[in-house]
């Protein structure tokens, strides 16, 4: 029967990948090259759709290449959006707090990127005449991403790092065990982008990946109750992550709704987190006789 300190050996060049990855992926290099990278493909992309329009592009691109130029700023935030998605799945080994607040990032960013789509279903030239429901819905996302951003803030305020965790080996078999699921998320994350880029290129379909990757990420969610659970049983510590999980299960649900529920969702969601975490420091702070010994969450 293997140890647990075993167990930590052999399971050690695992973490030493995620380690590897999370810190190439944080560098500033990578990150500005990955944001020229993006800034060339919307202008690639601006130019081929007008070439498209010029019937300038073989009849097979033409039918994979949309018609308004407003599908170019969708596909540049789409991709801003995946950086953010990559950030948030390696961000996962550090405190399901943390987290939280690489989620508030992202769903402002969702909610903007939403923005930006109904912008593919204005007419060119633009003309607002006709679409007053587009630019109600651009508006609720643009006011629901504000909220959300004003609501980031105030929570990096109230947010305190919690210390539930005593012994030195728990604590490391825990981050081990979320930078596992870290690296199973990166794979499945990359697996699903290159399969949803096939099936573009071979049909010209649209593809559900962030519906798909956050119905994932979901079950990763409750992946980490259960593993938190076993490191930290005790009330505070089950039902501050509980309660965490929870709201960004709504965030996460908020994608499948149309506009502007989605908006509306959303900022519910995020004053759920910004209650919770008031009330848990709350808690957490009150008299000595309620609060509870702790060490490190990690």
């Amino acid at each position: 029967m293997w140890s647990g300190k075993m167990w930590i050996h052999k399971l050690q060049w695992l973490t030493d990948a995620q380690d590897f990855i999370h810190h190439v992926w944080e560098r500033p290099t990578v990150q500005r090259r990955t944001a020229l990278i993006i800034f060339w493909i919307y202008v690639i992309a601006l130019l081929g759709i007008e070439a498209g329009r010029e019937g300038l592009l073989p009849p097979w691109v033409v039918m994979r290449t949309p018609a308004s130029h407003f599908q170019a700023i969708h596909l540049a935030f789409t991709l801003i959006l995946g950086m953010e998605v990559m950030s948030l799945i390696l961000t996962i080994s550090s405190s399901i707090a943390r987290s939280v607040g690489k989620q508030f990032e992202i769903l402002a960013l969702i909610l903007l990127r939403n923005a930006f789509k109904e912008l593919g279903t204005l007419p060119e030239p633009v003309s607002v005449a006709d679409s007053l429901q587009t630019v109600a819905n651009i508006a609720m996302s643009g006011f629901g991403a504000l909220f959300v951003f004003g609501c980031l803030c105030i929570y990096t305020k109230l947010f305190k790092p919690r210390q539930f965790i005593q012994s030195p080996e728990m604590r490391m078999r825990y981050v081990m065990s979320k930078k596992i699921l870290a690296l199973v998320l990166f794979v499945v994350f990359f697996g699903l982008a290159g399969r949803d880029t096939f099936l573009f290129l071979r049909t010209g379909d649209g593809q559900n990946f962030f519906e798909t990757i956050y119905t994932v990420l979901i079950f990763a969610d409750i992946a980490l109750v259960l593993i938190s659970q076993r490191y930290m049983p005790s009330f505070n510590a089950v039902f501050r992550n509980s309660g965490f999980v929870i709201g960004t299960l709504l965030m996460r649900l908020s994608l499948s709704a149309q506009p502007p529920w989605d908006a509306v969702i959303s900022m519910g969601a995020a004053v759920y987190i910004l209650a919770l975490t008031w009330l848990t420091n709350r808690f957490l702070d009150g008299p000595p006789s309620m609060q509870k010994e702790v060490a490190a969450e990690g």
